[in-house]
This record gives structure tokens, C-alpha cells and sequence, in this order.
């Protein structure tokens, strides 16, 4: 595997049906005319309501397929249970052994994402966590003044139902995986905001990977 996880190394299978960060509306790209179906409690992407707060259906008319979770072929370098983000691309790899990975797309913050690269460790998880507007964000986005002191997990929250922490050194890197309340973001570079999954997408992810886990985010 290169730098970029292109097509030499990844080779798409069949779906497996930081303080601040936030989401911002973007339109949807045009799709194939099929109907699709909500998809119901036993898809990948139906309603969950085992959580404190609903997790809603994703409306799979309005997703391009190849946002969707997938297994792929994988012979890169990194061991298994490392995941790896690639911001260029907008995709985020789980390895898995016997040379495959689960690929999630993800969306980046316009800015923010650019700021971080090489390795780290997943030092934190939380369920339905809370969300701090940074500085930054408060100043270009008043509204969130409301918010400066945080905002507890929930179904509105910018963050979603999960959030894994970015650590190096021990330390917080503000830098997080997360859920989001805007799923058109999924795919694109959008919004004040670190790494978003689909919310089904984050809470499979936050399932699979353990604290101490190794992170590689790759810029190009």
C-alpha cells in the first residue's frame, strides 16, 4: 500500500450490510434514479433504539452506495487493528487479518483535518459525548456561545452517539472520530469538524477498536 489508499490497494468487496467539531449542510450529489428502501432494524443502516437516544435510519435514496460500509482486499503496511485515515480520499480503513479491511467513508473539516497527520493512539471512547465549541468556532459562529461551557450528548449534538479521542504522548490532541447530525457531509471536506462517520458507521467502529489502539491519518 502507498501514502493514499488508492485502487492498487483496495479493491472494493460487497458492503457489510476535537472539541469542536460540527457539521454544516451540503447538498447531495445526484444519484441513480432505483428506488431504495429505508432500511429497516436488522440493515446496517436501520433505526437503532437500544441507545439513550434514537439513532435514526439512514435514507439510503440519498447515499451514494460506495459511501457505505464495505470489506476490501488489503496489503498494505500497517498491522491488523490499526485504522487508518485518509484525508485526501475521505476514507477511514479498520485492518482486519487475513489481508482485508472495513472501509468507512468519512467526512473532514475543511480546515481542521489539515492540521493533523502521522500517528497516534485511540486514548479516549465515549458514549453520546459532550460537545465545546472552540474559540475559533464561537468567534466565526456566534450561535455557539450558547454552547461555550458545552453541550451534554444527545440526539442533537454535533458529535453523535460516539466519539474516540485521538491521544500522543499521553496527551489529548483534539482531534476526534466521531458521529454526525449530518450525513450529507459524509464524503466531502465540509464544516468546522474532525472526522465524522455515519452514526451506524461510528458505533460499529467504536465497537471494533479498543483504547491503545493505533492511528495513522494520511494527508496525501
Amino acid at each position: 500500500m502507498t501514502r493514499t489508499l488508492n485502487r492498487r490497494a483496495i479493491v472494493a468487496g460487497l458492503p457489510l450490510l476535537l472539541a469542536g467539531c460540527a457539521a454544516a449542510p451540503q447538498q447531495v450529489s445526484q444519484l441513480a434514479p432505483q428506488p431504495l428502501m429505508l432500511p429497516d432494524a436488522a440493515s446496517p443502516y436501520g433505526p437503532i433504539d437500544t441507545e439513550p437516544f434514537p439513532v435514526r435510519a439512514l435514507d439510503l435514496n440519498k447515499v451514494d452506495p460506495d459511501l457505505l460500509r464495505q470489506q476490501v482486499a488489503y496489503n498494505g503496511p500497517y498491522a491488523v487493528g490499526t485504522v487508518i485515515v485518509s484525508i485526501p480520499e475521505r476514507r477511514l480503513l479498520l485492518v482486519q487479518p487475513g489481508g482485508s479491511a472495513i472501509r468507512y467513508a468519512v467526512g473532514v473539516g475543511r480546515d481542521e483535518a489539515l492540521n493533523f497527520r502521522g500517528s497516534a493512539v485511540i486514548g479516549r471512547k465515549a458514549e453520546w459525548p459532550n460537545w465545546t465549541p472552540t474559540a475559533s468556532m464561537i468567534q466565526s459562529m456566534p450561535r455557539y456561545q450558547a454552547y461555550a461551557g458545552g453541550m451534554p450528548g444527545g440526539a442533537d449534538n454535533p458529535l453523535g452517539p460516539r466519539a474516540l479521542y485521538l491521544y500522543r504522548d499521553n496527551q489529548d490532541t483534539h482531534f476526534r472520530l466521531h458521529g454526525t447530525i449530518d450525513p450529507r457531509s459524509i464524503g466531502k471536506a465540509v464544516s468546522s469538524g474532525c472526522i465524522r462517520l455515519f452514526n451506524q458507521d461510528i458505533i460499529d467502529l467504536y465497537n471494533r477498536v479498543p483504547v491503545g489502539a493505533p492511528l495513522v491519518v494520511l494527508q496525501g
